[in-house]
């Protein structure tokens, strides 16, 4: 198992400049001390599940910016209609990671539906997603890296992460001015 703080802190030191990324539920906090630019947004104040849409769609609209969601498994079990839509029309772009640990940590760790049984991997292949990679340990998460950066998407990385305990995402700005402020730095307004 990957441990999930590990893993954010990698992958925050191999962001490029220009990338976005978009962190709901679990990640968002942990996240947010690594990196809180305006390019990174915390989706935390909205439905539960959208997360990757919302990204998918920046990134189609971003097309020159490397787009990554860092989305839980309770959150792409309530959304999987996006994993099809992401192959109808490819953003070679975008990075789905799903961060995967059996439990809504949130919420109070309860049980995902499926836990411990789900194949995330296969959902995503019979979706039509051909770049998809499962890690579960961290010489697999090394190796893998760079990928999340400049595979030709859309791909997805399921991380196999232990279980924690994180309280309820409370970003420190109102969701309405990390809007604005993600539009501007994606517009330069």
């Amino acid at each position: 198992m990957l441990n999930k703080y590990d893993c954010l802190k990698k992958l925050a030191a191999a962001r490029r400049d220009g990338d976005v990324v978009v962190t709901t539920m679990s990640v968002s906090m942990p996240w947010a001390e690594l990196s809180d630019t305006h390019l990174d947004f915390a989706h935390v104040d909205s439905a539960m599940g959208h997360a990757a849409d919302f990204s998918y769609g920046l990134a189609l609209a971003q097309p020159d910016r490397r787009v990554i969601c860092l989305n839980g498994d309770g959150s792409t079990l309530m959304c999987l209609g996006t994993l099809v839509t992401m192959t109808q029309q490819p953003a070679p772009n975008f990075t789905l990671v799903i961060t995967e640990n059996g439990t809504y940590e949130v919420t109070g760790s309860q049980t995902v539906p499926g836990a411990g049984s789900i194949d995330f991997e296969g959902i995503a292949r019979a979706a039509g997603i051909d770049h998809v990679v499962t890690i579960d340990n961290e010489d697999d998460f090394d190796k893998h890296l760079d990928e999340h950066f400049d595979s030709p998407g859309p791909s997805v990385f399921v991380w196999k992460i232990e279980r924690a305990d994180e309280p309820v995402p409370k970003p420190a700005r109102p969701i309405r001015d990390r809007a604005h402020d993600l539009r501007a730095a994606l517009t330069g307004a």
